[in-house]
């Protein structure tokens, strides 16, 4: 009865522990996915089409050319969305924060470096 007591109690920490995300990049700490706080309109996806460009900006879809609030949508790329308002631009990227480069650019900044 003891063993199955310090079982039991050996086994309530482990369950206290909260789960990880399986779908979090495995180069993303949970501490710097919370930190990343985005104010305003956020690009959350798009859709290119041979026929359409679309994009989901803060839950609302909106196609190119038209209106999000008092914004008009100026272009949509793959990572990015621009919004067009009467005194200014605004580009809003789908992962804020994140460099895209090549393969290719990598592969020729490691050989450098040796």
């Amino acid at each position: 009865m003891l063993g199955f007591g310090l079982g039991l109690a050996c086994a309530a920490p482990a369950q206290t522990r909260p789960l990880a995300d399986p779908t979090r990049p495995p180069n993303v700490s949970a501490e710097a996915a919370e930190a990343v706080v985005i104010e305003g309109p956020r690009l959350q996806s798009v859709l290119i089409s041979p026929t359409r460009r679309a994009a989901v900006i803060s839950g609302t879809a909106v196609a190119l050319g038209g209106r999000y609030g008092n914004a008009r949508v100026e272009a949509i790329s793959e990572s990015a969305v621009v919004l067009r308002y009467a005194d200014r631009r605004e580009t809003l990227q789908l992962l804020p924060r994140q460099d895209k480069r090549e393969r290719r650019a990598a592969a020729t900044q490691k050989e450098s470096a040796r």
